[in-house]
């Protein structure tokens, strides 16, 4: 009698809904298959790494056309939990299992001829680690005790210790900027990590946070296993860290969004810090958002989880706000001291402008307003730091010929070539467009014209960095952005010379305003704020109050009780804007209050549901045409209805990146179901009429999106 073949579905990264059946031969393979299990399979003219998620003895393909799995991967399957998030991950975003899935997994185990070669290196660092002796917590790598708490902290600390057990509960823990959130989330880690193996996720938003937490935590948890996952690790031992949080080795896991994805199998409590960040939404392949998904998994492993913040996400604020959440707050700072004074500079009022009869006018033309810098030489001379935002790198944005009006714009996308001085990019001053990456050397004279007097326009990081050093030049003046980051010192030793005092004027992007624990800023600027706050986004004002509120919160934090909370200086021509008047006020939830109104008002997200369908092509006409082409379509099979509005297509913001054109069409509903049927709906249509994600006839590349951050 012949025993009925095996037969696996496999899932692999390509843009395809389905999977491929293949035959597992067991004896060829030495060892019957599990569902999680990767493998090898032939796939066209070559190999491909996928996933297993089915074993049966039943092919709607003919046997004899089947062809076998080539080889397993010696990992473990990944766990039934894992296997559920990336499913509803899948479902929940349009985006096909196997291309969320293997994406997912490091490098390292993506590649088959490496597999033996791997657990070869894992058992070699194995072998080389020995049981050092780990020093004691050290007050200087922030380690605070339970003891040490304030009542506010130690009753928040209560209320998240109630939920140790197998239990589902979102909490939100807001607190003022230096109110000491970190310290009452790690020791309620410390409890739930008592219980041996289990593991706890921490996520932050950016990798420049993670050096500075990672110091923290190894704090709390000296005899812990931790392991770090971001971008910014080096695929080998991002690959060796996936494997022990995998194989729950690692008990502590600390990462950006990507680390929300991975597999976990004793995890007992969550994290995301920040949570407000829109760095948290993946904005190419799936676009998930880290945040969501993380909520989601505590909820299907019925374990806690915390969202951190200062200046909640509307949507999180709400859910906190009708008991959906649990909202705990931190309303003081955790040493006593007072909140930074919020000083708003009307760039109208021509008294905040130095003029030629001003005894202290600076000798060098900056574009500084008169009252910053007085307060900047007030800070230089009480020996306190200084911080300067503002949201542009580079020496200037754009550069333009007088004779003509020329300007460095970049023939690829719909942006303007930005000017980068000698040493920042290269040897020589360049143009640079930061959508694309075109690099250009700055022209002798005008294209056009032949005009060698050639203006930069606007102001950078790297131009503010030159005119501060000459207006203080005795000053020790530190510029940080991802062109300085770049360089070998590398952002955590930019920190560091913040943190160590050997900086007096720090200027850079927002990488300088999140989550860092600077302990001598007693001035804090904001310069060109009012470019954040017109947008055609409707979440811009929302993103620039929370901007605001982080980088005033680098300010006084070292202050204790009754002592002055430093100052933040914000450059502005509407400073009646409500984003700015909430903040004289520090009142974050009046400012949400506010916006709340405004959006249920307009019907705009949390109080509707969007989805977006993009759509890529060498012509915006054939861009506008294939989504126009969809809305007709789906007007014909009667899904446009009162419960589900379909707008127009429309070219995108920043419609031509990389000389393709880009268009969106923008789906909502007031209901999250109709929203989601809708949206599958499409998938199946357009999936109908290309090749992957790419159609057929006109070459356009499309991509459904769910709950997207920016329109």
């Amino acid at each position: 009698m012949t025993s009925s073949p095996i037969v696996v579905q496999v899932v692999v990264d390509k843009p395809l809904a389905q999977g491929f059946d293949y035959l597992w031969d067991v004896k060829d393979l030495g060892l019957e298959p599990q569902v999680g299990q990767l493998v090898e399979v032939p796939f066209g003219r070559s190999t491909i790494v996928g996933l297993v998620i089915k074993v049966s003895t039943h092919s709607d393909y003919s046997v004899d056309k089947l062809k076998n799995v080539a080889q397993v991967c010696p990992l473990s399957p990944l766990d039934a939990a894992t296997l559920r998030l990336m499913n509803f991950a899948s479902q929940y975003y349009i985006h096909g299992l196997g291309e969320t899935i293997i994406p997912s997994i490091p490098k390292m185990w993506r590649k088959a001829a490496d597999w033996t070669k791997n657990f070869s290196k894992i058992h070699q660092s194995a072998s080389k680690k020995t049981n050092k002796k780990v020093a004691a917590p050290l007050e200087a790598d922030g380690y605070i005790s339970e003891t040490q708490l304030n009542k506010v902290q130690t009753a928040a600390l209560g209320e998240l210790r109630k939920k140790e057990a197998q239990e589902f509960t979102c909490f939100l823990l807001q607190g003022q900027t230096g109110s000491g959130k970190t310290a009452v989330y790690l020791n309620w880690l410390q409890t739930v990590l008592e219980e041996p193996n289990s593991q706890a996720l921490i996520l932050v938003p950016e990798i420049n946070l993670t050096p500075q937490l990672e110091r923290r935590v190894r704090a709390y948890f000296p005899h812990k296993k931790m392991v770090v996952l971001h971008s910014g690790v080096s695929e080998n031992k991002r690959g060796l860290a996936w494997y022990e949080a995998a194989t729950g080795k690692a008990q502590i896991i600390l990462g950006t969004r990507l680390a929300a994805l991975t597999p976990l199998p004793n995890l007992r409590a969550i994290v995301v810090d920040e949570e407000h960040d829109s760095s948290y939404k993946q904005q190419d392949g799936i676009r998930y958002s880290a945040r969501d998904l993380a909520v989601w998994r505590a909820h299907d492993l019925k374990i806690p989880i915390a969202l951190v913040s200062a200046t909640p996400s509307l949507e999180t604020w709400l859910a906190g706000k009708s008991g959906r959440y649990q909202h705990l707050r931190l309303d003081q700072r955790a040493q006593g001291a007072g909140l930074p004074k919020v000083n708003l500079i009307n760039t109208k009022d021509a008294r905040n402008q130095f003029s030629p009869g001003d005894e202290d006018r600076p000798i060098e033309k900056i574009s500084l307003s008169k009252p910053l810098v007085n307060a900047v030489r007030e800070s230089l001379a009480n020996k306190k730091q200084s911080l300067i935002l503002i949201n542009r790198r580079g020496f200037a944005p754009v550069i333009s010929c007088n004779a003509c009006s020329w300007l460095s714009k970049c023939h690829q996308c719909s942006s303007y070539l930005v000017m980068h001085k000698a040493g920042a990019l290269g040897r020589k001053a360049s143009l640079s467009c930061h959508h694309c990456g075109l690099m250009r050397p700055v022209p002798s004279s005008c294209p056009d014209c032949g005009n060698v007097d050639l203006k930069p326009l606007g102001q950078g990081t790297q131009k503010l960095e030159d005119a501060i050093a000459s207006l203080w030049s005795s000053a020790r003046v530190l510029r940080i952005d991802t062109d300085s980051s770049r360089t070998s010192k590398g952002a955590e030793a930019l920190f560091q010379e913040i943190h160590n005092g050997s900086a007096d004027i720090v200027v850079g992007t927002q990488m300088i305003a999140k989550g860092h624990d600077y302990q001598n800023i007693g001035l804090v600027a904001v310069l060109d704020a009012d470019s954040r706050l017109f947008s055609q986004d409707f979440r811009a004002a929302e993103r620039l109050f929370a901007q605001l509120v982080q980088v005033a919160g680098r300010a006084g934090r070292a202050s204790r009780d009754g002592e002055d909370g430093g100052n933040i200086y914000i450059e502005t021509q509407f400073p009646d804007a409500a984003v700015f008047q909430y903040l004289l006020k520090h009142d974050v939830d009046g400012f949400l209050s506010y916006i709340a109104g405004e959006r249920e008002e307009a019907k705009l997200p949390p109080f509707t549901y969007q989805g977006l369908v993009h759509a890529e092509a060498k012509s915006l006409e054939k861009a506008l045409h294939f989504l126009g082409s969809l809305k007709g379509r789906l007007k014909g099979a009667g899904l446009i209805t009162k419960d589900l509005q379909v707008y127009d297509p429309v070219p995108r913001s920043m419609m031509k990146i990389a000389g393709s054109e880009r268009a969106q069409l923008v789906v909502e509903s007031s209901d999250r179901r109709t929203l989601q049927d809708a949206l599958e709906w499409i998938d199946r249509d357009l999936r109908e009429i290309s090749q992957g994600r790419i159609s057929k006839g006109s070459k356009v590349r499309w991509l459904i999106e769910r709950d997207p951050i920016s329109i």
